[in-house]
């Protein structure tokens, strides 16, 4: 006889229940090794109903049925906390395999929506599956029991699955409606907080900056300013015994999901990317940042940033937003280490002035500091589409540190001259610029809506027979791949746009900037990462007997300054 004992019916992370069969049932046990399954589900919507579905009273009903009927060797098999939608539920999961491997004779729920709640795969189980197998399925409270296909109220089984069904869809819809209403108050969706804050104890919807976590989160940005990537930062923190996320939360007794990890101290460069993404660091909250397609598909989807909520001051912030937006640029860089592990503090922001593309970091474990040197990613033995453009690194950082110290010596002991130079520079590269990008977006706007009259009209004469559905077919799909391109172009120009109608207020921050570095004695890869947006080489000039070597310098949210043309107004 089966050892039922050992069936491994799972109550959620619970051991097998398994009822011990009563002293009068020991003929009927011998008659057959096959169980009576009771299966119990409960999902948290069901239990804000009441106690008249809870686990405990399901187990009563099905245990008190199983013995007044004498079915033998009762087994539970649990889901607590499990919707019915699906049915990827490890108590149901664990049952199905004792029905597939012949164990299972009868199958008993308290009503046909414990077994599930959507129509299509709960009537594919009841009868497909089970008959298959030869397994008998009674509902109690409804009345169903396959034995007796004939029944008045089996005839309605399938009226009754398709109830349970919108009762789940009518559910989802209030507690989706809840949600959005929630979302668009600015109150947080997130159940976790994320690392670095608290919930407020005075208010659970209110977040409070969690100071010892914060500091790490600071020094991640840090770093990260720094021009160091999330493999080294990981790495960092693991060196110094810093504990992650999860290992910290479950110290300091705050709930998370997130499983448990062998090493306290390890830390996933995934972990670091997604603190680096989070905009909630900046204080404002964001909801609606993933997205289910109905109550059967469970997946979770990105919403596209332009359709997230977002609420700005709503919590303290651990991150200047600007801090925020320039780790966002650095992130986009996404440089290759060397083979070496070395890296410059310049990598990813050293440009060809003549072409464009980046400069690639060149050093091998020989050589000497001052011969590691940049050259042009286009450059291949002469054979490329660009000269080598090289320059040295030691020769770089003593070009850029030069042109650093005198913009910020010239701003602090002239910042009104300077002021009054760029706002003009700026209006009027702002203004060719944004007539530029207006024309081009009036030009995408009329061709979308001509796409839009061109579709109206193949689609009335495919309908009139005068085009066939092969050609409407290839038209359409060129005419709605056109559309896509119009679309995320006039976005793009529109945001472009924006970034030229803020020049003026752009130029203030940079001024804000320049201040805080007033008496810095050298370059440090945060200043340098704060200030400077980009480095352009340009080929070297040997027509005077000597090489000379130029270099251009973008600096964030202005652009190139005109650092000789101001010296010489200064003089005169």
């Amino acid at each position: 006889m089966t050892n039922t004992g050992n069936l491994g019916t799972i109550e959620a992370t619970n051991p097998v229940l398994t009822v011990a069969p009563l002293k009068e049932d020991t003929e009927m046990l011998r008659a057959t090794e096959k169980i009576t399954a009771l299966y119990c589900r409960l999902s948290q919507e069901d239990a804000n109903e009441g106690d008249s579905n809870s686990i405990t009273n399901q187990k009563d009903i099905l245990l008190r049925y199983a013995k007044e009927h004498r079915f033998p060797n009762p087994t539970f098999f649990v889901d607590d906390g499990y919707s019915g939608t699906n049915y990827d539920r490890p108590g149901f999961q664990q049952m199905l395999s004792e029905i597939e491997a012949g164990k299972v004779a009868v199958v008993l729920s308290k009503d046909l929506s414990r077994l599930g709640r959507n129509s299509s795969l709960t009537g594919l189980y009841i009868n497909f599956t089970f008959p298959k197998y030869g397994v008998r399925y009674i509902a109690i409270n409804d009345h169903f029991d396959t034995i007796d296909p004939n029944s008045t109220d089996n005839d309605v089984a399938g009226i009754k699955n398709w109830f349970n069904e919108f009762f789940a869809k009518d559910t989802s819809r209030k507690i989706r409606a809840v949600q959005k209403a929630k979302g668009e108050q600015g109150i947080p969706l997130t159940t976790n907080v994320p690392f670095g804050y608290r919930k407020d104890p005075e208010d659970r919807t209110k977040w409070v900056v969690d100071e010892a976590a914060a500091l790490v989160v600071k020094r991640i940005f840090k770093l990260c300013m720094e021009g160091r990537g999330p493999m080294q930062i990981a790495k960092l923190l693991q060196a110094e015994q810093v504990l992650n996320p999860t290992a910290y939360k479950r110290r300091e007794g705050i709930n998370t999901p997130s499983p448990e990890t062998a090493d306290p101290y390890h830390w996933n460069p995934n972990t670091v990317v997604h603190i680096l993404e989070r905009r909630e660091y900046t204080g404002c909250t964001v909801n609606f940042k993933t997205y289910t397609n109905s109550i059967w598909d469970k997946k979770q989807r990105e919403t596209p940033i332009e359709k997230q909520a977002v609420f700005y001051n709503t919590h303290p912030a651990i991150i200047e937003q600007e801090v925020f937006d320039k780790v966002q640029e650095i992130r986009k860089q996404r440089h290759r280490r060397t083979k070496t592990g070395k890296s410059s503090l310049f990598s990813g922001m050293v440009y060809c002035a003549d072409c464009g593309a980046k400069m690639r970091y060149c050093t091998t474990n020989y050589f000497e500091k001052r011969q590691d040197h940049f050259v042009c990613a286009s450059y291949r033995s002469n054979t490329g589409t660009c000269s080598a453009h090289f320059i040295r690194a030691v020769v770089l950082e003593e070009l850029v540190w030069m042109h650093m110290k005198t913009v910020i010596s010239y701003v602090t002991r002239h910042e009104a001259h300077f002021r009054a130079v760029m706002e003009h520079r700026l209006r009027l590269s702002s203004e060719e610029a944004v007539r530029g990008y207006k024309k081009r977006l009036a030009q995408a706007e009329r061709r979308l809506g001509e796409l839009d009259r061109l579709f109206i009209r193949i689609y009335e004469d495919n309908v009139a027979g005068k085009l066939s559905d092969e050609r409407f077919a290839l038209m359409s799909k060129t005419y709605e791949d056109e559309q896509m391109q119009l679309k995320a172009e006039i976005q793009t120009l529109q945001q472009e746009i924006e970034v030229q109608e803020r020049q003026i207020e752009n130029l203030e921050q940079f001024i804000q900037r320049v201040h805080k570095y007033e008496d810095l004695q050298e370059m440090t890869p945060y200043a340098l990462r704060e200030l400077v947006k980009g480095i352009y080489i340009e080929a070297p000039d040997k027509s005077s007997g000597k090489r000379r070597q130029g270099i251009r310098i973008s600096y964030d949210l202005v652009g190139f300054i005109p650092v000789d043309e101001l010296m010489k107004q200064e003089t005169a």
